[in-house]
């Protein structure tokens, strides 16, 4: 690997650990200002709406200068996001702020891989920095869960003297002010982020001429017989691990009646999964075989439902683990198939920007069901039981769409999967 990839590494790294930190601390901090649980519920759709909305543009924007520039600015929108959260503003407002940095990030992060190495390095350096991620979440999640404890937060508090205990009530808002110093850390790395010599593209004088060049990429993206595959599978397993952050939550809060610092401990556990199957799939699966993944994604969600009869802690702690696994060995081929056909097809901040927007939208319309069922008294094992169900189906109908494509568009298939082949083989700068 050439060496700003590990300064990529690093960026993201860090920026990830705070992002995951930093929704322990917004759930807290609702729950220290009596929010009701829908509220709770509605962050994780909340962070995805940015993604969303802005989907036509900030691929573009990601194309249009380094993307260790755009993903600094981004980084700064996320700090003033942490900085609303703490000086009295809404946190599902300032939470949504900090995903509007995030969703700036991701094409960023993701397209400057495919400008800096070969394709036959991509599934090995998505294993990295999805496994890394993976790592951070882990981190980020148990340092939140430590962060919004009594324990930590009075240390903190002791730390920064009587000034700073004028300002903060609650442990929330310590673990808030310690997500901002993680931030600042990423801020760092991004502006040591080399320049990949790929020239930019510059933005229209006119945003909305992207709107329908964005829907060309979106149709593109989806006629395309591997590329829709890659991208069905990555919507659907994305949509029901973000949400299942919070549900963990819920779920651990109501059948072991653990507090949000012992429950952030079984999300990372996931995670903790999650990074050992993205590290063996980035060494054990090929390019031209990340379709051969799908049917782990009906395991994986037939466990999940499965859920709902764990009530030991050790149980469901190895459980977890396996579900993490599974999601991660699923995620990082794909991932690197969708990063190999949508580079092909359009480039890779525009390739991104729709893999988010699909990936979002899915984020979005789970959380939001998830959110106005918990405000209808829909119980956290409900919530599990339909989560799994929903992902096991998806990609049951992924895995006939994919066997359907090969009997029907035999040639073009074979013809898809050699290029990946070919693409895969090539030796690395």
């Amino acid at each position: 690997m050439r060496r700003g990839f590990y300064t990529i590494m690093a960026a993201q790294f860090f920026s990830s650990l705070a992002d995951n930190a930093l929704f322990v601390a917004a759930v807290e901090l609702l729950r220290d200002h009596g929010a009701p649980d829908w509220q709770r519920a509605a962050l994780v759709p909340l962070f995805a709406l940015f993604y969303v909305l802005l989907a036509p543009w900030v691929g573009a924007f990601a194309d249009s200068c380094p993307k260790g520039q755009v993903m600094f600015i981004s980084n700064a929108i996320k700090m003033l996001g942490c900085l609303l959260m703490l000086f009295g503003g809404h946190p599902l407002l300032a939470y949504a702020i900090v995903g509007l940095g995030a969703a700036a990030y991701s094409p960023a992060k993701y397209g400057i891989l495919t400008e800096l190495l070969p394709p036959s390095q991509l599934v090995k350096a998505n294993g990295w920095i999805e496994g890394l991620t993976i790592g951070s979440i882990i981190l980020g999640v148990l340092l939140g869960g430590q962060l919004v404890g009594w324990n930590t937060a009075a240390h903190l508090l002791g730390m920064s003297g009587h000034g700073g205990r004028a300002h903060i009530r609650h442990a929330s808002e310590t673990a808030i002010v310690t997500v901002l110093v993680i931030y600042a850390v990423a801020a760092v790395f991004n502006l040591r982020i080399p320049r990949s010599g790929v020239t930019s593209k510059p933005m229209p004088r006119n945003p909305l001429t992207l709107l329908p060049d964005f829907c060309g990429y979106t149709a593109r993206l989806w006629r395309d017989r591997l590329g829709q595959i890659a991208l069905a599978s990555t919507t659907a397993l994305w949509s029901v691990s973000a949400n299942m952050r919070y549900i963990v939550l819920a779920w651990a809060g109501a059948v072991l009646h653990y507090a949000t610092p012992q429950a952030a401990n079984l999300v990372g556990v996931v995670a903790l999964g999650s990074a050992a199957g993205a590290v063996l799939a980035s060494a054990r699966v090929r390019l031209d075989g990340a379709a051969r993944v799908i049917p782990l994604g009906i395991v994986m969600g037939l466990l999940l439902a499965a859920m709902v009869l764990v009530r030991n802690v050790w149980l469901a702690a190895g459980a977890l683990v396996v579900l993490g696994a599974l999601g991660g060995y699923i995620v990082v081929p794909m991932n690197a198939l969708l990063q190999h056909r949508g580079h092909n097809l359009m480039g890779a901040g525009h390739s991104i920007a729709v893999q988010n927007f699909n990936e979002q939208v899915a984020i979005l319309g789970l959380g939001a069901l998830y959110s106005l069922a918990t405000r209808q008294g829909l119980p956290a094992l409900g919530a599990v039981l339909l989560f799994g169900g929903m992902a096991a189906a998806a990609m049951a109908a992924i895995g006939l769409w994919y066997r359907h494509n090969l009997r029907s568009h035999g040639p073009q298939m074979e013809q898809l999967l050699a290029l990946a082949r070919q693409d895969d083989q090539t030796p690395g700068a």
